[in-house]
């Protein structure tokens, strides 16, 4: 696979929310300890599929905690 030239630095995903969930994932920006403390060492592509990652685990994350759909109440008849 071709690496495509980046004009722009990645930007770290961090969100100032530094504290690990029960996983170990970044509560903020969902990367690993691992992917955190070895960002600066990292190439643009490794950096772009640790996003791609951070991403799945926040939607996968969101749908867990998705709340069961509950029934909502019929409004009565007026008639």
């Amino acid at each position: 696979m071709a690496e495509q030239l980046e004009f722009f630095p990645i930007q770290s995903p961090c969100r100032g929310i530094c504290q690990s969930d029960e996983r170990g994932f970044c509560r903020g920006c969902m990367r690993s300890r691992d992917e955190r403390f070895n960002w600066q060492k990292m190439s643009d592509v490794e950096k772009q599929e640790v996003i791609r990652l951070c991403r799945q685990r926040l939607l996968r994350k969101l749908r867990a905690n998705k709340a069961p759909d509950t029934e909502e109440p019929q409004q009565p008849s007026l008639f």
